[in-house]
């Protein structure tokens, strides 16, 4: 998805920045270093903010890994870019 400033900043306040900041970290996205801990006053009209946003939302692929439950510890795995989120009936 190629970045567009007022599409991302729609996007902002929608999501958990320190989870994302957390994911980000996790996955050793290149420019992690670079996100801020909070969201920045007026980040609407901050264009290397928004940047940096976008690249998080948009440009991190997992092919492969393992998602975990926070609250369960419960592992989704990840092959080929698609988690498999299925609950086997036994769990």
């Amino acid at each position: 998805m190629d970045f567009e400033a007022k599409t991302t900043a729609r996007f902002i306040p929608k999501i958990e920045w320190t989870v994302l900041k957390s994911a980000a970290e996790q996955v050793g996205a290149d420019h992690v270093g670079q996100l801020p801990d909070s969201i920045p006053d007026g980040y609407e009209n901050n264009e290397e903010f928004l940047h940096l946003a976008h690249k998080a939302l948009m440009e991190v692929d997992v092919i492969e890994g393992t998602l975990v439950c926070p609250e369960t510890g419960r592992e989704f795995p990840i092959h080929n870019g698609i988690p498999n989120m299925l609950v086997n009936e036994d769990e």
